[in-house]
């Protein structure tokens, strides 16, 4: 992946990730982390979530926007930060709204409760690899070989 374009491997990354991981603070001060699916992105640059908008989650993030959102994927892992903030965009929603928001959602889409979060990406560092059984060997090679590296691929972090 090294001759890739840096923005073209994180966006493949972010892709090929099926739940990503959101973190953002508490009213306490605490980290917390969610599973969330990501719904939709152009670029790297904003990312959306469905969401519901009566939750202690969307508290803590209009109170601080300042979010995490990781992605794994065999082809690497990527650590996006920014910032997130609760919308009510109808419009999106309809586009974004499928089963998969029906099964996992507390309310339907119809629901005044029901609505996004939009993240907008600052910086996304991210780590290439050539897929996990090289990984995985790398890995190992790593833990036995004495003073020889393991080639764990690329990593660099990025503004978007």
């Amino acid at each position: 992946m090294a001759d890739k374009d840096p923005r073209e491997i994180v966006e493949k990354i972010m892709k090929d990730t099926r739940i990503a991981v959101l973190t953002y603070t508490d009213a306490q001060g605490r980290l917390v982390s969610t599973p969330m699916g990501t719904q939709d992105f152009e670029d790297a640059s904003v990312v959306w979530f469905i969401t519901g908008l009566d939750t202690d989650k969307v508290e803590a993030i209009r109170a601080n926007p300042q979010v995490n959102v990781s992605y794994s994927s065999d082809d690497g892992w990527v650590s996006y930060s920014g910032t997130a903030t609760p919308s009510k965009d109808k419009a999106k929603l309809d586009e974004l709204w499928d089963a998969s928001a029906s099964a996992f959602m507390d309310t339907e889409k119809d629901d005044p409760r029901s609505g996004l979060l939009e993240v907008h990406g600052q910086t996304a560092e991210y780590w290439s690899s050539d897929g996990a059984i090289k990984t995985a060997f790398e890995f190992a090679k790593g833990l036995v070989s004495k003073g020889d590296k393991p080639d764990m691929g690329d990593n660099d972090t990025i503004a978007l």
